[in-house]
């Protein structure tokens, strides 16, 4: 059972362009596979704290790879 305000990150691998400014934003959930030159994610499931970062991460992506699912 999730947490009330609980939500899901989603990185679509095939659409990031490896800026990297997501992990300016939030360190703890995305890194970065420099192989691949695409996002990782670190933690699929973040506390809620991190929310304000995650969405901040997510709007400026420039290449619209993340999103957040809110959890069911």
């Amino acid at each position: 059972m999730s947490a009330p305000g609980g939500f899901r990150v989603v990185a679509d691998t095939d659409v990031c362009q490896g800026h990297q400014l997501c992990q300016g934003e939030a360190p703890s959930v995305f890194g970065f596979d420099t192989e691949a030159d695409v996002v990782v994610l670190l933690q699929t499931h973040p506390d809620a704290s991190l929310r304000p970062d995650v969405t901040t991460a997510v709007k400026y992506c420039p290449a619209f790879a993340l999103s957040i699912e809110e959890d069911q």
